[in-house]
C-alpha cells in the first residue's frame, strides 16, 4: 500500500492547492522582528525620562530657594550664579535629551517603522503563489540568515549579507555588536562592572584564587552576601573557598575554579539579553527549519521504494540529514495527493486502490482506462490491469 505517500504529498500540495496566506501564523513567529525596536525605544524613553526627573528635581529646589524670603536684601551675585546653574541644567537637559533623539529615537524609530512596512506587505500577498508573497518569504529567509551569522559571531559575513540585500533596518546587527563587546570583555576576563550575582561571584572567585584572602573576605560581604535569599548553596560555597584553595583539589569546589565558567558566564549574559529584549535564545533560521522538517517529516521519507525527489527530508545528502534531529509530523486529517496527477483525491476524486496494492485517483484511473480500451498501467510497478478491478477506497 502507498498510503504513507498521501499524507506526505499534503504538505507539497497544500501550498500549491490550499495556498493561502496564513497572515496571523506568520505575524505570530515574526513577533521578534518588532520586538527589539520597541523595547529599544522603551529603553530610551526611561533613560529620558531619568534624566527629565533629576535635572527638574535640581531646578525645582534651586527655584524653592530663590523664593525662600530672606532678611535683609538678597545679594545679586549670589542670585545670578544660582540663575546662571539653572539656566546651565536646563541647556545642558536639553543638550542631552537631543543627542538622545538623534543618535538613538530617531534610527529605532525608523527601523520600527521599516519592519512595521515589511509586515504589512503580507495583507497584500493573498496566496503563496503571488509575486509579492515570494519576494517577501526571499527577504524573510535573508533576514533569518543574518540572524543566525549574528548569532553565531560571523559577523562580517552578516554584515555583507545585509548591507547587499538592503536588510540594515530589519535586522538587529547593533544589538549583537554591543552583546560581542559585553562578551569580549568577558573573555578577557575584565568584569569590574556588575552583571548580577554570577559575574559578581566569578569576581570574587578571582579574588581567592589570587591568594588575597582579606580583599576576598570584604569582597564576599561588600557584594554577594545581599544575594544569600535567592542564592543560598551558591553562597555558601563562595564562603568555603576561602578556606579550600585551588591547590587543595577538592571536587566540590573544582567547578567553581574551572576556568570554563567564563564560558558559562558570556552564555548567561547572552541569555539575559534575549530576556530583556523578548527575542528566542535559538535563531529564527533553526526554528523555521526544524518546524518545516517536522511537518514534512513521515516513515515513507526512509522507505527507498518511496522517497520523493521533491521531498527535503527525503534528501539524504541535504536537509535529510537536519530532519534525523526532528521529530515526526503528526496529522490529524489524512490528504491524499495522486501520483499521477498531483491532485488531492477527495469524495469528488475518490482513490481507487489497484490489485497490487498502489493507490491513485478515479479522474487518473479513468482517463488511463479512456485512452487504453479500459486498462490502466500502475505507473510504479508497471502491471496492467482492467478498470474493473480497481476497487474504491475510503479516506477517514
Amino acid at each position: 500500500m502507498s498510503g504513507s505517500q498521501g499524507p506526505r504529498g499534503t504538505i507539497g500540495a497544500t501550498t500549491t492547492m490550499n495556498n493561502k496566506v496564513n497572515i496571523e501564523g506568520t505575524i505570530l513567529f515574526e513577533q521578534p522582528l518588532l520586538r527589539v525596536p520597541h523595547e529599544t525605544l522603551r529603553k530610551h524613553f526611561r533613560n529620558s525620562q531619568k534624566h527629565i526627573e533629576r535635572e527638574f528635581g535640581a531646578i525645582q529646589s534651586a527655584s524653592a530657594e530663590l523664593a525662600k524670603p530672606r532678611l535683609g536684601d538678597r545679594d545679586p551675585i549670589e542670585t545670578a550664579k544660582v540663575l546662571d546653574g539653572v539656566i546651565a541644567r536646563v541647556e545642558g537637559l536639553k543638550k542631552r535629551l537631543l543627542d538622545i533623539q538623534t543618535n538613538h529615537v530617531t534610527p529605532s524609530q525608523t527601523a520600527f517603522k521599516q519592519r512595521l512596512e515589511h509586515l504589512l506587505l503580507l495583507e497584500n500577498a493573498g496566496t503563496t503563489d503571488q509575486p509579492d508573497y515570494i519576494r517577501w518569504t526571499d527577504t524573510r529567509t535573508d533576514r533569518w540568515v543574518v540572524d543566525w551569522a549574528l548569532r553565531n559571531s560571523r559577523d562580517e559575513t552578516a554584515l555583507t549579507l545585509a548591507r547587499e540585500k538592503g536588510l540594515e533596518l530589519l535586522v538587529d546587527t547593533e544589538l549583537f555588536a554591543e552583546i560581542r563587546k559585553v562578551e569580549d570583555a568577558l573573555r578577557e576576563q575584565k568584569c569590574a562592572n556588575s552583571l548580577e550575582f554570577e559575574l559578581r561571584l566569578q569576581e570574587y572567585i578571582e579574588i581567592v584564587q589570587q591568594g588575597k584572602t582579606a580583599e576576598a573576605m570584604a569582597y564576599l560581604k561588600k557584594h554577594l552576601i545581599s544575594w544569600y535569599d535567592t542564592h543560598p548553596q551558591q553562597c555558601k560555597q563562595a564562603a568555603a573557598l576561602l578556606v579550600c584553595p585551588p591547590s587543595m583539589g577538592m571536587l566540590t569546589y573544582k567547578e567553581l575554579y574551572d576556568p570554563q565558567r567564563w564560558s558559562y558566564l558570556i552564555r548567561t549574559f547572552r541569555h539575559a539579553v534575549y530576556a530583556l529584549y523578548n527575542i528566542p535564545t535559538t535563531s529564527l533560521l533553526a526554528l523555521g527549519l526544524s518546524a518545516g522538517l517536522t511537518s514534512l517529516k513521515l516513515p515513507a521519507c526512509y522507505d527507498p521504494a518511496q522517497r520523493n525527489v521533491d521531498c527535503p527530508v527525503c534528501d539524504t545528502d541535504g536537509l535529510g540529514v537536519l530532519a534525523k534531529e526532528v521529530p515526526w509530523s503528526h496529522h490529524i486529517n489524512s490528504v491524499i495527493v495522486c501520483r499521477i496527477t498531483g491532485k488531492i483525491m477527495d469524495g469528488d476524486n475518490p482513490p481507487l486502490c489497484l490489485p497490487n496494492g498502489q493507490v491513485y485517483s478515479q479522474k487518473a484511473l479513468e482517463e488511463q482506462a479512456a485512452r487504453n480500451n479500459g486498462q490502466v498501467t500502475c505507473p510504479k510497478t508497471g502491471d496492467v490491469f482492467s478498470f474493473q478491478q480497481t476497487k474504491k477506497m475510503f479516506i477517514s
